[in-house]
Formats: C-alpha cells, sequence, structure tokens
C-alpha cells in the first residue's frame, strides 16, 4: 500500500472558517417547527385542487364527463386538456440536453436535437403513463375535491403499452409519441468504435455483462405541495412551491402561462429534500396558478405519499451491456457498451445518460472505448437527474465486471485496479471518450479506505462470522463522477449600515447547509464574523439569476462567484475609507481585513466601513455602499472521486444480508465544512445502500401497473439497517476554481450499489454465484442459493 498519513485532512492556511467543522445554523430553525416549507404557506380564502390520475398507462382521452362533479358540494371548477389549450397553455419547456461546454453531446438518430415530447400541464391527446393528471378538480376543502374527483368518468380508449426499454426498442412495439415510431429519440456514439474493436480482437481476455440498473425513487421527506395566487390589480403570479432553483421555475411556468417573466414570483424558501426530484418543473406548479386566475383566488395543491410513488420524477433505469479486453498480464486495453436509459413517456431531462457516458472507464486508464448512448420512450413515469445521475450506473457496470474479469481469469480484484488505476502525474487524463479529469489520487484512496476498512483483518472476521452460521463477504470499489450543471451563476453581496453582509445567490438548498457553508467562505474572504453573514436565497423578487443546486454545482460554483466579488468589494472599500478617512484613494490599504492609511491611525474593517459610509454624502458611482452585483459563467467540470468498501454478513438459510462494516474515502477539493460533508456522505451512502438492497419502482410487466404504492411497498434504508459508517475526506485540489472545490454530497451514493452487490456476491462464492440483481432483498438472494444447490445436485456435486 501507498503510504496514506500524507493525506489527513489539515485546516487551509489563512483561514478562519473555511475547513472548520462548524454546526449549521439553519439546524435550529429547521429542527424546531420553524422552517418555511411549501405546504407550510396558507392565504386567506384559498381553494384546494385535487388531480384524477390515469389508472391506465396508454390511453386516447375521450370523452370527460364532469357535470356531476361540477355540481357537487364546494367544488369551484373541473378543468381538462381541453381547458388549457382553450386558454393558450403552452407545454413545459423543459430542456433536457445538459448546457456546459464539455458535456457529452448527445443527439438524436442521425444527428440534431431529439424529440422531447411536450408535455402539457392536462394531456388533451393520449395518457401516456400510469398516474398522469388527465383532469383537476378544485373545491373549497380537499374532501370535496377529492369527492367530485371520483365523480369524473373519462372515456378511455386503451392503447397497448410498453414499459421497459429493450421492448421498447423491437420492431412493432407500441409508439409512446407517433412522432418517434421506433420510441428512440436519442441515440449518440462516443470514442473510437474501430480501435475498440481491434484491441477486443489482440486481447487476452474478454469479459461481458449485461446490468440493469432498475428504477427507483426519491421519496423526499416533504412531498410536494404548491400554492398559487393571482393578484388582479398587478396581474402578478405568485407560486410557493420547493424545487432545485426557483429562477429555473419562474422561468418555465412564465413561458406555459405565456406572462413576461416579470409577472410571476416564485417563493422556494425551505425544501425537505430533493436528490433531482424537484429539478423540474411540476405540472402542479402551473395549474394551481392557471387556476389562481381563473378562479380569482389561491389554490393549494398538496400531493400525498401514494400520488408522489405515482408521479414523481423517478431515476436511474438503464440497461449497460458492457464488455472490457485485457491483456494476460492484466492490462486493460479497451471497452465497449451500450447504454440504454428509459427515458419515460417524455424525455425532462437527459443528464443522466450524458453524465454516465463521459465516465464510463471510471477511474482507470483504459487507451480505447467506445459507447452507444440510447434514450428510450415507455408509457412510465419520466425519469430525471437523481443523486449523482448516471455515475452510479456506470461505476457499477465497471466495478462489477472487473470483480467478474478477476475471478474468471484469476486475478487479485485489488491488483488488477491497481495496475489500471490512473497515476496522479497522468493528471489532467484525457479518458478514452473525452472527459478530461481535473486531478486525483486513485490509488492513495484505495489504500486510505483498505486501512480504515481494517482489510487485513478480514479473514478472521470471515472465520468468526462461520462459526455463526453466517457468510461474510467484502467488496471494494472506486469511483470517480463529472460535477458541472448549469454554468451561470450570480452574487449579490451587500455590506449594510448595520453591520451585517446581505448575499443574494440562485442556488437552491434542500438540506445541505448553505446557510452555514456559504457564509463561512464569504466571513473568511471579508475577515468579518460568521454570525454577521446572511445568505439569501429562494425567491425570484430578490434572486434574479442562478442555476439552481444539482449536480454537486453549489459550492463550487458560489464560492467562486464570491471569490470574483471581493476585488470589486474591496475597491468600492478603498474609494469609501478615503472619503472616511480625507485620503487619496491610492494611499489606501486593505490588509488582515481592514481598510487604512499610512497617515492616520484610524482603520476600518468591513462592518465598520459601511456603518461609517451613511455617513457622508458619497458621490453617484458609490451610492450603493458597498455592494456589488457579480455574474461568473463557469464550464469547466470537477471530477470528485474515491473507494467504498463494505462487509455484508449472509444469512443462508433466509438469504438476509446485513451490512456490518462500511468505509469510504471521498475526495472533495476544498472541505468548507467537514462536519456538513460528512453528513452528505453518511446520506448519500445511504441511499446507494437503499438501491443496492431494497429500493425498486417494480411495475408488472404485462399491464404496466406500478406495484409500489406507499412505504408498505418500497423499502427505504433505516437507522437500525445501516452500520456506523468510516469515512474520511481528502482534498486534492482542482485547478478548475479559485478554492480548488470539487463537490462533496454525491460520491457516498455513486460507489455504493457496486460495492454491496459485490460484497453480497463474494459470501456467496461458494456457490459459484456470479451475480445478484438490484435491489438484493432476501428473498432473491435465498433464490440463488436455492437455485446454486439445484445446479450442484445436478451435477453430482456438493
Amino acid at each position: 500500500m501507498t503510504d496514506v498519513a500524507q493525506r489527513t485532512r489539515l485546516p487551509p492556511a489563512g483561514f478562519r472558517h473555511i475547513g472548520q467543522p462548524l454546526a449549521r445554523k439553519e439546524d435550529a430553525r429547521l429542527t424546531t417547527g420553524r422552517g418555511r416549507f411549501s405546504d407550510d404557506f396558507n392565504i386567506e380564502g384559498q381553494a384546494y385542487a385535487v388531480m384524477v390520475r390515469s389508472p391506465h398507462p396508454h390511453a386516447r382521452i375521450g370523452r370527460i364527463e364532469a357535470g356531476r362533479a361540477k355540481a357537487m358540494p364546494g367544488v369551484l371548477g373541473v378543468f381538462t386538456g381541453a381547458d388549457c389549450l382553450a386558454d393558450g397553455l403552452s407545454a413545459i419547456p423543459h430542456d433536457p440536453l445538459p448546457k456546459t461546454k464539455y458535456d457529452m453531446r448527445l443527439t438524436a438518430p442521425g444527428g440534431g436535437a431529439p424529440f422531447i415530447g411536450p408535455h402539457l400541464l392536462l394531456p388533451a391527446d393520449k395518457i401516456r403513463h400510469v398516474g398522469e393528471a388527465a383532469a383537476m378538480v378544485v373545491a373549497e376543502t380537499v374532501a370535496q375535491a377529492l369527492d367530485a374527483a371520483d365523480a369524473i368518468e373519462i372515456d378511455h380508449q386503451l392503447l397497448p403499452g410498453v414499459f421497459h426499454s429493450e421492448d421498447a426498442m423491437q420492431p412493432g412495439a407500441p409508439a409512446v409519441w407517433d412522432e418517434v415510431p421506433n420510441n428512440t429519440p436519442v441515440e449518440t456514439l462516443f470514442g473510437d468504435p474501430q480501435a475498440t474493436e481491434r484491441a477486443f480482437a489482440r486481447a487476452d481476455h474478454v469479459v461481458a455483462m449485461d446490468f440493469h440498473v432498475d428504477r427507483v425513487t426519491g421519496v423526499p421527506l416533504e412531498p410536494r405541495a404548491a400554492l398559487g395566487q393571482y393578484d388582479e390589480t398587478s396581474g402578478r403570479y405568485t407560486l410557493y412551491a420547493g424545487s432545485g432553483g426557483a429562477v429555473r421555475q419562474k422561468r418555465e411556468l412564465a413561458a406555459v402561462l405565456g406572462i413576461p417573466g416579470d409577472n410571476l414570483r416564485v417563493l422556494s424558501c425551505d425544501v425537505g429534500g430533493n436528490f433531482g426530484t424537484r429539478n423540474r418543473a411540476f405540472v402542479e406548479f402551473g395549474l394551481v396558478l392557471w387556476a389562481a386566475r381563473k378562479l380569482r383566488r389561491p389554490v393549494k395543491f398538496t400531493a400525498t405519499r401514494s400520488e408522489a410513488f405515482l408521479s414523481d420524477y423517478q431515476g436511474r433505469d438503464l440497461v449497460s451491456k458492457v464488455g472490457l479486453a485485457l491483456a494476460c498480464d492484466g492490462r486493460f486495453l479497451a471497452m465497449r457498451a451500450t447504454n440504454i436509459s428509459n427515458v419515460g413517456a417524455r424525455c425532462v431531462s437527459l443528464s443522466p445518460l450524458s453524465k454516465g457516458a463521459g465516465l464510463i472507464p471510471g477511474p482507470y486508464a483504459i487507451p480505447v472505448a467506445s459507447l452507444r448512448a440510447i434514450g428510450v420512450f415507455t408509457n412510465t413515469m419520466p425519469t430525471n437527474a437523481y443523486r449523482s445521475s448516471g455515475r452510479p450506473e456506470v461505476t457499477f457496470a465497471i466495478e462489477r465486471l472487473i470483480d467478474i474479469a478477476a475471478a474468471r481469469f484469476g486475478f487479485d480484484p485489488v491488483e488488477l485496479r491497481r495496475e489500471n488505476l490512473i497515476r496522479p502525474e497522468a493528471m489532467p487524463y484525457r479518458n478514452a471518450v473525452g472527459m478530461i479529469y481535473d486531478s486525483g489520487r486513485y490509488e492513495e484512496n484505495m489504500d486510505w479506505a483498505m486501512a480504515l476498512a481494517d482489510w487485513n483483518g478480514f479473514e478472521r472476521r470471515r472465520r468468526e462470522a462461520a462459526k455463526r452460521g453466517k457468510l461474510l463477504g467484502r467488496g471494494l470499489a472506486n469511483y470517480i463522477e463529472s460535477s458541472i450543471g448549469a454554468p451561470i451563476e450570480q452574487a449579490r453581496i451587500t455590506v449594510r449600515p448595520d453591520r451585517r453582509v446581505d448575499v443574494v445567490i440562485g442556488t437552491q438548498p434542500s438540506g445541505q447547509g448553505h446557510e452555514t457553508s456559504f457564509a463561512q467562505v464569504v466571513a473568511d474572504f471579508l475577515h468579518v464574523p460568521l454570525d454577521r453573514v446572511n445568505i439569501v436565497l429562494g425567491d425570484t423578487d430578490v434572486v434574479k439569476v442562478g442555476g439552481g443546486s444539482h449536480s454537486g454545482r453549489s459550492m463550487r460554483h458560489s464560492a467562486t462567484v464570491f471569490a470574483k466579488a471581493l476585488p470589486e468589494l474591496i475597491a468600492r472599500g478603498k474609494k469609501i475609507a478615503a472619503i472616511a478617512l480625507g485620503a487619496p484613494p491610492e494611499e489606501i490599504a486593505f490588509n488582515d481585513g481592514r481598510f487604512g492609511s499610512p497617515k492616520t491611525n484610524r482603520s476600518f474593517d468591513f462592518l465598520e466601513l459601511a456603518e461609517e459610509a451613511a455617513r457622508h454624502d458619497l458621490p453617484s458611482d458609490l451610492k450603493d455602499g458597498i455592494a456589488v452585483v457579480t455574474d461568473n459563467e463557469m464550464h469547466d467540470p470537477v471530477f470528485p472521486n474515491g473507494c467504498a468498501i463494505s462487509e455484508i454478513e449472509v444469512d443462508p438459510e433466509t438469504g438476509g444480508a446485513q451490512i456490518v462494516r462500511y468505509a469510504s474515502v471521498d475526495d472533495v477539493g476544498r472541505c468548507i465544512n467537514p462536519l456538513i460533508v460528512h453528513g452528505q456522505t453518511h446520506g448519500a451512502i445511504a441511499q446507494g445502500i437503499g438501491q443496492a438492497m431494497w429500493e425498486e419502482c417494480r411495475i408488472e410487466p404485462d399491464s404496466g401497473q406500478p406495484l409500489v404504492g406507499s412505504l408498505m411497498d418500497y423499502g427505504i434504508p433505516r437507522a437500525d439497517t445501516l452500520p456506523r459508517f468510516k469515512t474520511e475526506i481528502a482534498e486534492v485540489l482542482s485547478p478548475t476554481n479559485p478554492l480548488g472545490i470539487k463537490a462533496g454530497g454525491e460520491g457516498g451514493t455513486t460507489a455504493a450499489p457496486a460495492v454491496v452487490i459485490s460484497a453480497i456476491v463474494d459470501a456467496l462464492r461458494d456457490y459459484e454465484i456470479s451475480d445478484i440483481k438490484m435491489p438484493a432483498t432476501p428473498f432473491k438472494v435465498w433464490q440463488a442459493i436455492q437455485e446454486a444447490k439445484a445446479r450442484k445436485a445436478q451435477t453430482g456435486r456438493t
């Protein structure tokens, strides 16, 4: 192993707050019932909206009989897709293609922009998935709206549906959209197919596998809610709805309503969980605004948990057909893959397919590769970016393939990885499909994780487990992920005369601790106390520009724009200090957080200077005081990376699996607040483990009916099903931004599915089981054991 002592995290020189594990200041509000979540907002006189959702996955919409419903007590209106068209409402302008310069460019087959499938607030032609809203009822109470919704009759002309991506690609499969008869809106080739095939032809070893990383959903703590208001006097709309970015929601919903952006205010205050689920607009957000204008009163919608299972944007659902070519000494020669993403009934986001496309080789020096990236329509809920979108899927494929190759061809799985990991001196490194990794020490991460997990003590623990009748297995996975996100961000920083600093920023937290960690950066840049910094988010009347929170972008983009604002803040401060001190501006210096002149013993910090400025008649160019608006456009991706190791005990009698150890090392670049990053790592690991062991949005293959409608049907990780994690933070700074930040919120998810399944398969090695399909439920594991026993019995082996 390499020496890992040098990787111990040290506080960065010159900072008082950056790098410190400070408790989150927003927690006092959030844990004492003083949060401002979407459903907490109410307006006097509000009415309540309920959606009539389709029980069918594919059907033409015939006559909608709503007369009886409209006559029921308390009913204020029933609205359909025909009404949307009559009022000129537009489709939600989903823009599914990533927008930075270095994202993998996905196209339609043969080139050009993909057809995305228009997303009207209510469909007027066809239903395309179970749970799609076909009509909306608004009434005085929720109970009255529910009763009326039950009274609506829709003449559904049933059509055949298709639910699995590979089925949808077959000739003659039902078309989800007439405009795309083969159901394939996206097909793009990456890499060098010819060189890849030559490498496979001369390889000593070839291993290939097909994996299906199934569909999951975010299960945010707060089901989505929306409250719409319309002011007849001003002609302005107001929406209260939690999201991944209020600025984007404002832009898209204004386009739906056909109004100028200034006529819509969106408030996205505290958000009870996102994970990507809330990054794109939902139809209910536009519907409550539209209904509020039509009915001249506020309208509120709150989803039930069962509705969320049917109608939240979902994640994953990738088929990966992957092959690896090796030399006789274990060197990786080439990789080829076909990745098929089930985009659902509409193409809401292609981030999962694009992000995964750039990282199919993982952190390994694979000379050549080829990838066929395909997006497919099906009669299912649209998929969206979900925590570390696209990266857990491709990490699972390459890491499982390496384990299978090691077992099949007699290599040690750790040494096989060590032989092929990209070396630090190769950075920046262009991988075989063109992505340029910025920095990383992958082998050191692996060795550090092995030390953290007590790698050498495993065999002793395996023997102890065997004495208890348990099978202990171990898994290891290296990972790399990319963090890019919307390229534009803006900060408005004002040092106020009351000795406070307001920082307006366009990201949107959903539990990440932005109010604390952003304040740490600003406090250190300005040399002011942390409690004097106020982070302002989520109100589009204040936040005018910003890319929201996704793809691990928030801290990197915000810290960059803060750093860019600092010279201008200092320059304005020097001019104001010159007036206050009666000195020429060129004599004013800013040292150790204070403005001063060598000709006087007076000096000011930023807070004192703002207070002093209020006493002076400043010239017109300084009337705003110490205040700047700074924009930045960042296209360079960063590549967080790391290694995870798990140990899992399997009960061969029941198939039950229990994680008994889990260790990870995650390179996040500069770590602003280790306490917050460790918390995010723990949550991310739990989310990845959940998919590996319990979570699946299962659909009945013949009827297309979802079989998951509540938390009775959908397993999620809980405190008593997880071990105490051992996590460490590596800080290999990125050269792409001033503080060297990468990202810290998604890496734990990226490696977890691979490392959990590898550990379970290792526990079952005596049964010659090479793979277990996720989620590895006790029944699936037990069934695999029984099938292995039957195979041995047939061959006469014991």
